[in-house]
């Protein structure tokens, strides 16, 4: 199997799978959870497998779904899995501000450096601006479970934040080609 499939049904997969789940138990929140669960650590080990290494995004999201969807079953509250994306935004955002304050490392170019060569004022820029995007997801996450309805934020968190994070990462292609550093 080709391995950028792979890495797509490892990121996505869960994500469908509890979908899939979510809509066969009659729109049933805590019925979908163990199998997102499950679908994400199985994600997991394949990336391990395949990668002979987990890298710290997929392994938090494992770490936190598993913490959260644990904590709405037991507590049969679906607060616990409403607040996830928030917290996660929350933690990335953070991350990536205490790097550049208190480490002076730019954690986004630590991350991206071997793929992507830009100037420093280009690397601080997009940083600045993933912090705020991440924030903005923390944001429109409150509002649209604490507005709306399940279903609703059930599809929002699958067909919504997916375009969201695609169109914002369009938009940082012109500062990346402003601030890409020359090859010579």
């Amino acid at each position: 199997m080709n391995k950028s499939f792979i890495k797509f049904l490892t990121d996505f997969g869960p994500l469908l799978i509890f979908f899939a789940v979510y809509y066969k138990s009659n729109k049933n929140l805590i019925t979908a959870i163990p199998p997102l669960v499950v679908a994400t650590l199985i994600a997991v080990i394949v990336v391990y497998i395949i990668e002979k290494k987990i890298p710290y995004v997929p392994l938090i999201g494992a770490f936190l779904v598993s913490l959260f969807g644990g904590l709405t079953i037991v507590f049969k509250n679906p607060i616990f899995l409403y607040l996830k994306p928030t917290i996660i935004n929350i933690i990335f955002a953070i991350t990536l501000l205490s790097g550049k304050i208190f480490f002076k490392k730019n954690l986004l170019q630590k991350f991206f450096g071997n793929s992507l060569k830009l100037e420093e004022i280009g690397w601080d820029k997009l940083n600045y601006r993933w912090i705020g995007f991440f924030i903005f997801l923390a944001l429109i996450n409150e509002l649209i479970w604490r507005t709306q309805s399940e279903e609703f934020w059930v599809n929002f968190k699958v067909w919504g934040i997916l375009p969201l994070t695609f169109i914002f990462t369009l938009f940082q292609v012109s500062l990346i080609q402003k601030y890409k550093k020359n090859d010579e």
